[in-house]
C-alpha cells in the first residue's frame, strides 16, 4: 500500500533535537509526495484529534530549537484499552497510513499498542537519559550532557575558590548514563548511579579522603537522581567527616537549550530513515544507532533488551580518582 498521509508525535519528556527530528520527518515525507500531520501533545492529542498539517514552512528554522513544537504530554487515558481504541479511531478517521513516534520507553510501549490494532508505527529514540537499550545513542543526550558539563565547570570555579565540596544532582531516575558521562567529563571525585549499588564509606568518603591526602582542596560528587538525593548525600558527608558540602540540583535545565550538532544530525538521519521504513511497508520498528551506522529493530525486541553502565567506565573513573582496584593482586 502506498503511503499517502502520515502523522508524527513527540511524547514523554522533551529532549533537545526533537524539533530537528520532526523537521526531518516532515521534509522527507513531502519529498516523497506524502502528506504529513503533526499530532500535538503526544498520545493525548491522538485521542482528541489534536492535529495540524505540516509543510516545509511549518518546520522552517526549528532545527536549532530545543523543546518540541508539537508539545508533549503523558496520557493516563491512553494506557487503557478504551483510550487506545479512541486513538486508533482517530488514525482511521484521518486516514493516517502510518505514525512516527519520537520519545523514550513509554512512547515505544504506546507505539506497540497501536501496532497491535493494525496501525503502522516507527519509533525514534529521544531521551536525555540515553537509556533505550536497543540503540547506542538517543536524541538529546549529547546536548543534556554538555549543558550539565558547562554548569559544573562554572560551579567548580567558585567552589575551588572557597575550597569546598560540591554535590551535584543530574537527571537519571532509573539510569546513570548521563551522570557517569558527565562525571568522567568534569573529573568528578565520585559518581553515584542507580545501576551500581554503592558503599558510602568506600565510594564517597574514602575517595574524598584520598583526594585530600594528595593535596586536593575541592571535591566534586556527581549523583544521578535515582541513586539518591544530593541533599541526603551532602548531609551524610557532613555527618561523617565534618565537611560542609554545597548542593546543586541541575533539574530541568538539562532538558532545554539549543541542540548540539551531534543531536541535530542524528535526529535528521533518524527522521529520514523512519519515513523510509514506512514507505517500505515496515511497522513496529525502532530506528537505532549501532557501531557507527543505523539499523531498525522490532519494538518488542528493543524493549526487552537491557544494558547498564559499562564496567569500563567505572574502572576508568576509579583510575582517574586514584582509587585502588579491588581486583588487582
Amino acid at each position: 500500500m502506498a503511503m499517502k498521509r502520515i502523522g508524527v508525535l513527540t511524547s514523554g519528556g522533551d529532549a533537545p533535537g526533537m524539533n530537528a527530528c520532526v523537521r526531518a520527518v516532515v521534509r522527507t515525507a513531502l519529498y516523497h509526495g506524502i502528506e504529513c500531520y503533526g499530532i500535538r501533545r503526544g498520545y493525548a492529542g491522538l485521542i482528541n484529534g489534536d492535529v495540524v498539517q505540516l509543510n516545509e514552512r511549518s518546520v522552517s528554522h526549528t532545527i536549532n530549537r530545543g523543546g518540541t513544537i508539537l508539545y508533549s504530554a503523558r496520557s493516563k487515558e491512553f494506557m487503557t484499552e478504551e483510550g487506545q481504541r479512541k486513538a486508533v479511531s482517530t488514525c482511521k478517521f484521518l486516514g493516517l497510513d502510518g505514525i512516527v513516534v519520537i520519545g523514550g520507553d513509554g512512547t515505544f510501549r504506546g507505539a506497540q499498542a497501536l501496532s497491535k490494532y493494525g496501525i503502522n508505527v516507527i519509533g525514534i529514540p529521544a531521551t536525555i537519559d540515553n537509556d533505550i537499550s536497543c540503540t547506542n545513542y538517543c536524541i538529546g543526550f549529547d546536548t543534556a550532557a554538555n549543558t550539565a558539563i558547562d554548569c559544573i565547570d562554572k560551579l567548580r570555579d567558585t567552589m575551588q575558590s572557597h575550597e569546598r565540596c560540591s554535590v551535584v544532582e543530574v537527571m537519571g531516575r532509573h539510569a546513570g548514563f548521563l551522570a557517569m558521562y558527565v562525571g568522567l567529563a568534569v573529573g568528578a571525585t565520585a559518581v553515584l548511579v542507580p545501576e551500581d549499588p554503592f558503599d558510602f564509606e568506600q565510594d564517597v568518603i574514602e575517595k574524598i579522603r584520598r583526594a585530600k591526602l594528595k593535596g586536593f582542596t575541592h571535591f566534586m560528587i556527581v549523583v544521578a537522581e535515582g541513586a539518591g538525593s544530593a541533599a541526603d548525600i551532602a548531609k551524610r558527608i557532613k555527618d561523617t567527616i565534618d565537611l560542609d558540602p554545597r548542593v546543586t540540583v541541575l533539574g530541568h535545565i538539562q532538558r532545554g537549550g539549543t541542540p548540539t550538532g551531534r543531536d541535530r544530525v542524528n535526529a535528521t538521519k533518524m527522521g529520514y530513515l523512519a519515513v523510509q521504513l514506512l514507505k517500505e511497508g515496515k511497522t513496529n520498528r525502532v530506528v537505532c544507532t549501532r557501531e557507527g551506522g543505523y539499523v531498525d529493530v522490532d519494538i518488542e525486541e528493543g524493549l526487552a533488551m537491557k544494558r547498564s553502565v559499562q564496567e569500563m567506565e567505572i574502572d576508568v573513573l576509579d583510575a582517574m580518582t586514584g582509587s585502588i582496584s579491588l581486583t588487582d593482586n
